[in-house]
Protein backbone atom coordinates (compact mmCIF):
# COMPACT_ATOMS: atom_id res chain seq x y z
CA UNK A 1 0.00 0.00 0.00
CA UNK A 2 1.85 3.28 -1.07
CA UNK A 3 1.74 6.62 1.31
CA UNK A 4 -1.15 7.65 -0.75
CA UNK A 5 -3.36 5.09 -0.32
CA UNK A 6 -2.30 4.83 3.56
CA UNK A 7 -3.61 8.38 4.11
CA UNK A 8 -6.83 8.27 2.29
CA UNK A 9 -7.84 5.09 4.40
CA UNK A 10 -6.55 7.11 7.48
CA UNK A 11 -8.86 10.06 6.22
CA UNK A 12 -11.99 8.05 5.68
CA UNK A 13 -11.32 6.05 8.86
CA UNK A 14 -11.18 9.50 10.67
CA UNK A 15 -14.64 10.89 8.93
CA UNK A 16 -16.03 7.86 9.76
CA UNK A 17 -15.30 8.02 13.76
CA UNK A 18 -16.36 11.52 13.24
CA UNK A 19 -19.76 10.31 11.99
CA UNK A 20 -20.22 7.56 14.56
CA UNK A 21 -19.42 10.16 17.54
CA UNK A 22 -21.99 12.19 16.28
CA UNK A 23 -24.65 9.86 16.04
CA UNK A 24 -23.62 8.84 19.99
CA UNK A 25 -23.97 12.46 20.91
CA UNK A 26 -27.68 12.83 20.47
CA UNK A 27 -28.43 10.62 23.54
CA UNK A 28 -28.84 13.24 25.78
CA UNK A 29 -30.90 15.35 23.92
CA UNK A 30 -33.43 12.34 23.09
CA UNK A 31 -33.60 11.20 27.00
CA UNK A 32 -35.04 14.26 27.33
CA UNK A 33 -37.75 13.75 25.88
CA UNK A 34 -38.58 10.45 27.59
CA UNK A 35 -41.53 10.29 29.96
CA UNK A 36 -40.50 8.22 32.78
CA UNK A 37 -36.46 8.28 32.53
CA UNK A 38 -34.59 5.81 34.53
CA UNK A 39 -30.86 4.63 33.49
CA UNK A 40 -31.40 0.80 34.07
CA UNK A 41 -34.67 1.12 31.52
CA UNK A 42 -32.68 3.02 29.05
CA UNK A 43 -29.82 0.98 29.14
CA UNK A 44 -31.82 -2.34 28.67
CA UNK A 45 -34.52 -1.14 26.28
CA UNK A 46 -31.17 0.18 24.18
CA UNK A 47 -29.29 -2.58 24.29
CA UNK A 48 -32.09 -4.92 23.16
CA UNK A 49 -32.81 -2.47 20.12
CA UNK A 50 -29.43 -2.21 19.65
CA UNK A 51 -28.48 -5.94 19.73
CA UNK A 52 -31.49 -6.25 17.26
CA UNK A 53 -29.89 -3.91 14.64
CA UNK A 54 -26.46 -5.66 15.30
CA UNK A 55 -28.00 -8.95 14.67
CA UNK A 56 -29.84 -7.64 11.34
CA UNK A 57 -26.00 -6.42 10.10
CA UNK A 58 -24.95 -9.77 11.17
CA UNK A 59 -27.56 -11.98 8.97
CA UNK A 60 -27.03 -9.41 6.06
CA UNK A 61 -23.22 -9.82 6.24
CA UNK A 62 -23.75 -13.68 6.55
CA UNK A 63 -25.91 -13.67 3.44
CA UNK A 64 -23.24 -11.69 1.73
CA UNK A 65 -20.69 -14.05 2.03
CA UNK A 66 -22.29 -16.79 2.19
CA UNK A 67 -20.19 -17.79 6.06
CA UNK A 68 -21.51 -17.38 9.62
CA UNK A 69 -19.04 -15.17 11.34
CA UNK A 70 -17.73 -16.34 14.28
CA UNK A 71 -19.67 -15.17 17.75
CA UNK A 72 -17.87 -16.84 20.57
CA UNK A 73 -14.33 -16.63 20.88
CA UNK A 74 -11.99 -15.11 23.48
CA UNK A 75 -11.15 -11.98 21.98
CA UNK A 76 -15.15 -11.28 21.23
CA UNK A 77 -16.39 -12.95 25.11
CA UNK A 78 -13.55 -10.12 26.54
CA UNK A 79 -14.76 -7.23 24.32
CA UNK A 80 -18.51 -8.05 24.64
CA UNK A 81 -18.03 -7.95 28.47
CA UNK A 82 -16.16 -4.89 27.80
CA UNK A 83 -19.05 -3.48 25.88
CA UNK A 84 -21.06 -4.37 28.42
CA UNK A 85 -19.16 -2.31 31.20
CA UNK A 86 -19.32 0.81 29.06
CA UNK A 87 -22.99 0.49 28.83
CA UNK A 88 -24.19 -0.20 32.48
CA UNK A 89 -21.27 1.80 34.28
CA UNK A 90 -22.38 5.06 32.61
CA UNK A 91 -25.52 4.70 33.31
CA UNK A 92 -25.25 3.24 36.86
CA UNK A 93 -22.81 6.17 37.51
CA UNK A 94 -25.36 8.77 36.76
CA UNK A 95 -27.37 7.22 39.16
CA UNK A 96 -25.18 7.84 41.86
CA UNK A 97 -23.12 10.88 40.60
CA UNK A 98 -23.47 14.27 38.23
CA UNK A 99 -23.02 14.14 34.79
CA UNK A 100 -19.86 16.87 35.09
CA UNK A 101 -18.58 13.71 37.32
CA UNK A 102 -19.31 11.11 35.40
CA UNK A 103 -18.30 12.92 32.37
CA UNK A 104 -14.74 14.32 33.90
CA UNK A 105 -13.47 10.68 34.53
CA UNK A 106 -14.79 9.59 31.04
CA UNK A 107 -11.95 12.04 29.64
CA UNK A 108 -9.15 9.80 31.24
CA UNK A 109 -10.07 7.06 28.44
CA UNK A 110 -7.57 8.58 25.70
CA UNK A 111 -4.83 8.74 28.64
CA UNK A 112 -5.59 5.10 29.72
CA UNK A 113 -6.01 4.15 26.31
CA UNK A 114 -2.65 5.58 25.14
CA UNK A 115 -0.62 4.09 28.62
CA UNK A 116 -2.20 0.53 28.24
CA UNK A 117 -1.23 0.11 24.33
CA UNK A 118 2.16 1.03 25.33
CA UNK A 119 2.41 -1.77 27.77
CA UNK A 120 0.60 -4.15 25.97
CA UNK A 121 1.64 -3.65 21.87
CA UNK A 122 4.39 -1.94 22.36
CA UNK A 123 2.44 1.17 20.31
CA UNK A 124 5.08 4.57 20.37
CA UNK A 125 2.88 7.26 21.19
CA UNK A 126 3.90 10.26 19.17
CA UNK A 127 4.34 13.77 20.06
CA UNK A 128 1.37 14.86 18.63
CA UNK A 129 -0.56 12.42 20.43
CA UNK A 130 0.12 13.28 23.67
CA UNK A 131 -0.16 17.03 22.98
CA UNK A 132 -3.50 16.26 21.34
CA UNK A 133 -4.40 14.24 24.89
CA UNK A 134 -3.38 17.27 27.44
CA UNK A 135 -5.29 19.63 25.54
CA UNK A 136 -8.45 17.16 25.10
CA UNK A 137 -8.16 16.30 28.76
CA UNK A 138 -7.37 20.31 29.80
CA UNK A 139 -10.70 21.23 27.38
CA UNK A 140 -13.29 18.70 29.05
CA UNK A 141 -11.88 19.32 32.78
CA UNK A 142 -12.74 23.25 31.75
CA UNK A 143 -16.19 22.11 30.66
CA UNK A 144 -17.46 20.57 33.72
CA UNK A 145 -15.20 21.90 36.82
CA UNK A 146 -17.52 23.70 37.59
CA UNK A 147 -20.25 21.17 38.34
CA UNK A 148 -17.55 18.64 39.73
CA UNK A 149 -18.11 17.71 43.18
CA UNK A 150 -16.91 14.96 45.56
CA UNK A 151 -19.84 14.37 47.55
CA UNK A 152 -20.30 10.87 45.68
CA UNK A 153 -17.46 9.03 45.06
CA UNK A 154 -19.70 5.71 45.05
CA UNK A 155 -20.33 7.06 41.62
CA UNK A 156 -16.89 8.03 40.01
CA UNK A 157 -15.61 4.76 41.17
CA UNK A 158 -17.95 3.36 39.02
CA UNK A 159 -17.82 5.80 36.42
CA UNK A 160 -13.73 5.04 35.84
CA UNK A 161 -15.69 1.84 34.91
CA UNK A 162 -16.36 3.46 31.38
CA UNK A 163 -13.05 4.26 30.43
CA UNK A 164 -11.11 1.73 31.60
CA UNK A 165 -13.06 -0.61 29.98
CA UNK A 166 -13.22 1.40 26.74
CA UNK A 167 -9.31 1.46 26.63
CA UNK A 168 -9.07 -2.92 27.58
CA UNK A 169 -11.66 -3.01 24.48
CA UNK A 170 -9.57 -0.97 22.25
CA UNK A 171 -6.39 -2.31 23.28
CA UNK A 172 -7.80 -6.19 22.83
CA UNK A 173 -9.00 -5.47 19.42
CA UNK A 174 -5.48 -4.09 18.44
CA UNK A 175 -3.94 -7.04 19.83
CA UNK A 176 -6.57 -9.56 18.03
CA UNK A 177 -5.87 -7.81 14.52
CA UNK A 178 -7.90 -7.52 11.58
CA UNK A 179 -8.41 -11.20 11.23
CA UNK A 180 -11.14 -11.11 14.35
CA UNK A 181 -14.46 -9.84 13.57
CA UNK A 182 -15.43 -7.95 17.00
CA UNK A 183 -19.02 -6.86 15.39
CA UNK A 184 -20.60 -10.18 17.46
CA UNK A 185 -18.62 -8.55 20.22
CA UNK A 186 -21.12 -5.92 20.19
CA UNK A 187 -23.94 -8.84 20.44
CA UNK A 188 -22.72 -10.07 22.89
CA UNK A 189 -22.55 -6.67 24.52
CA UNK A 190 -25.93 -6.00 24.28
CA UNK A 191 -26.94 -9.28 25.30
CA UNK A 192 -25.07 -9.14 28.97
CA UNK A 193 -26.47 -5.91 29.48
CA UNK A 194 -29.84 -6.34 29.08
CA UNK A 195 -29.23 -9.53 31.59
CA UNK A 196 -27.68 -7.19 34.29
CA UNK A 197 -30.22 -4.06 33.82
CA UNK A 198 -33.44 -6.05 34.12
CA UNK A 199 -33.91 -6.98 37.57
CA UNK A 200 -33.00 -2.97 37.99
CA UNK A 201 -35.65 -1.99 35.03
CA UNK A 202 -38.47 -4.08 36.25
CA UNK A 203 -41.73 -3.34 35.78
CA UNK A 204 -40.67 -3.66 32.20
CA UNK A 205 -43.38 -1.26 30.99
CA UNK A 206 -42.26 1.94 28.47
CA UNK A 207 -45.60 4.30 27.02
CA UNK A 208 -45.28 3.68 23.22
CA UNK A 209 -43.76 7.29 23.05
CA UNK A 210 -40.73 6.06 25.21
CA UNK A 211 -40.61 2.62 23.84
CA UNK A 212 -40.26 4.82 20.40
CA UNK A 213 -37.78 7.34 21.48
CA UNK A 214 -35.83 4.12 23.01
CA UNK A 215 -35.73 2.31 19.72
CA UNK A 216 -34.46 5.09 17.75
CA UNK A 217 -31.81 5.13 20.50
CA UNK A 218 -30.98 1.62 20.62
CA UNK A 219 -30.90 1.24 16.97
CA UNK A 220 -29.13 4.92 15.77
CA UNK A 221 -28.02 6.43 18.88
CA UNK A 222 -25.97 3.29 19.57
CA UNK A 223 -26.32 -0.27 17.57
CA UNK A 224 -25.29 1.00 13.83
CA UNK A 225 -22.58 3.70 15.42
CA UNK A 226 -20.93 1.17 17.23
CA UNK A 227 -21.10 -0.81 13.97
CA UNK A 228 -19.24 1.98 11.72
CA UNK A 229 -16.48 2.60 14.97
CA UNK A 230 -15.53 -1.25 14.47
CA UNK A 231 -15.48 -1.23 11.15
CA UNK A 232 -12.82 1.99 10.75
CA UNK A 233 -11.06 0.80 14.23
CA UNK A 234 -8.26 -1.47 12.03
CA UNK A 235 -7.45 1.81 10.16
CA UNK A 236 -6.27 4.20 13.37
CA UNK A 237 -4.64 3.38 16.73
CA UNK A 238 -5.78 2.64 20.05
CA UNK A 239 -4.93 6.16 21.28
CA UNK A 240 -6.82 8.22 18.14
CA UNK A 241 -9.46 6.06 18.26
CA UNK A 242 -10.21 6.80 22.37
CA UNK A 243 -9.16 10.75 21.64
CA UNK A 244 -11.53 11.18 18.66
CA UNK A 245 -14.29 9.19 20.50
CA UNK A 246 -14.72 12.26 23.20
CA UNK A 247 -15.97 14.38 20.50
CA UNK A 248 -19.34 12.71 21.59
CA UNK A 249 -19.19 14.55 24.56
CA UNK A 250 -18.92 18.09 22.78
CA UNK A 251 -20.87 17.35 20.03
CA UNK A 252 -23.60 16.16 22.75
CA UNK A 253 -23.59 19.48 24.69
CA UNK A 254 -24.43 21.06 21.01
CA UNK A 255 -27.39 18.46 20.73
CA UNK A 256 -28.51 19.26 24.44
CA UNK A 257 -28.38 22.96 22.78
CA UNK A 258 -30.61 22.58 20.16
CA UNK A 259 -32.76 19.75 20.88
CA UNK A 260 -33.32 20.40 24.32
CA UNK A 261 -32.71 24.19 25.05
CA UNK A 262 -29.65 23.47 27.77
CA UNK A 263 -27.85 26.82 26.63
CA UNK A 264 -23.80 25.89 27.36
CA UNK A 265 -22.01 28.38 29.76
CA UNK A 266 -18.59 30.42 28.65
CA UNK A 267 -16.95 27.58 30.54
CA UNK A 268 -18.60 24.81 28.28
CA UNK A 269 -17.76 26.88 25.22
CA UNK A 270 -14.13 27.71 25.79
CA UNK A 271 -13.59 24.11 26.91
CA UNK A 272 -15.44 22.68 23.90
CA UNK A 273 -13.62 24.89 21.66
CA UNK A 274 -10.22 23.65 23.37
CA UNK A 275 -10.86 20.27 22.70
CA UNK A 276 -11.83 20.65 18.95
CA UNK A 277 -7.97 22.70 18.59
CA UNK A 278 -6.38 19.99 20.24
CA UNK A 279 -8.38 17.11 17.86
CA UNK A 280 -7.96 19.37 14.85
CA UNK A 281 -4.46 20.12 15.43
CA UNK A 282 -3.67 16.03 16.06
CA UNK A 283 -5.55 15.43 12.55
CA UNK A 284 -3.85 18.03 10.93
CA UNK A 285 -0.12 16.81 12.10
CA UNK A 286 -1.36 12.91 11.14
CA UNK A 287 -2.43 14.49 7.26
CA UNK A 288 1.48 16.34 7.18
CA UNK A 289 2.88 13.04 8.48
CA UNK A 290 0.55 9.92 7.90
CA UNK A 291 3.05 7.75 10.03
CA UNK A 292 0.84 5.66 12.48
CA UNK A 293 1.89 5.44 16.33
Amino acid sequence: MTVAEDARRHALAVGGLVLATLMWSVAGAVTRHLDAPTGPAITLWRSVFAGLAVLVYLVWVAMKHKRLPLVFSAPTLFSGAMWCAMFCCFMFALARTSVANTLVVYSLAPLLTAVLAALVLGTRILRRTWVAIVLVTTGLVCMFARDFNLDAMGGVWIALGVPLASALNLVAMKKAGASVEFVPALLIGCALSIAVTAPFAWPLTPSLHDLGLLAFLGVFQLGLPCILMLRVVPYLSAPETSLLDLLEIVFGVLWAWLGAGEIPSLATLVGGSVVLFGLALHELAAFWTPVEA
